[in-house]
């Protein structure tokens, strides 16, 4: 998918700074090995709005968004298994042990900020800014009720969030907002889809054809409902 590659790639830009070199690449395989599903929603919902849009208009935006999935991603991955909490000593499936699984795991966790950070100076400057805090904010809540509770469906709001925040962080660079139908829309895709988000599978023909439908209907009246 042509939208896909393009994100990846303006993604892998916006990381080409982060050093030392041996972690910047840890931190690029992270993408290099993501589904790019919610940097494409971003893109997508713009095109709804002006289907002429070039990519570049949108690529901070479409990168930015899928920079903070990747990052709470991870974060996710790590809270569902924790390796702090294994024992010392034995050996792992792979020949390895809980210290080495646990030096992996406190790479991870720089990775993952880096990911978020980079994603949050992306979208600092646009209307998506304010979604983004409230991605991040929501996906805490919803580890500690897993965490307290053991409710593994609560996992599944992270992509609802992150697709409502690519369709704020897509229609917003075309001088809109996403309608509440449009967010609502996008949230049940999220939900709805297998595990992970495929592009190709996730934005079949009938769903772009909701997105161009539904990404220009934004009214005045919705922004006031749910604000981005």
């Amino acid at each position: 998918m042509e939208e896909a590659s393009h994100v990846r790639r303006a993604a892998r830009e916006a990381l080409g700074d982060v050093g030392p070199a041996v972690f910047g690449e840890v931190v690029g395989t992270v993408v290099d090995e993501g589904a790019m599903a919610p940097g494409v929603l971003a893109v997508l919902c713009a095109r709804g709005v002006n289907d002429s849009i070039a990519f570049e208009a949108v690529a901070e935006r479409a990168a930015g968004t899928q920079l903070v999935y990747e990052g709470l991603r991870l974060t996710r991955a790590l809270a569902a298994d924790p390796p702090w909490e294994a024992d010392d000593d034995p050996l792992d499936d792979s020949g390895g042990t809980a210290a080495d699984d646990l030096k992996t795991a406190n790479v991870d966790v720089l990775v993952a900020d880096v990911l978020v950070a980079r994603g949050f100076h992306l979208l600092a400057r646009t209307e998506a800014a304010g979604r983004a805090v409230e991605t991040v904010r929501n996906f805490g809540r919803d580890q500690t009720r897993r965490r307290s509770s053991g409710a593994a469906a609560t996992d599944a709001d992270l992509e609802a969030d992150v697709f409502e925040l690519a369709a704020v962080a897509g229609t917003t660079a075309v001088g809109t907002h996403p309608s509440v139908e449009c967010r609502e829309f996008v949230a049940d895709l999220a939900r709805e889809g297998d595990q992970p988000l495929v592009p190709e599978t996730v934005f079949d023909a009938s769903v772009r054809e909701s997105l161009r439908t539904l990404s220009g209907t934004a009214a005045a009246s919705s922004e006031g409902v749910r604000p981005p």
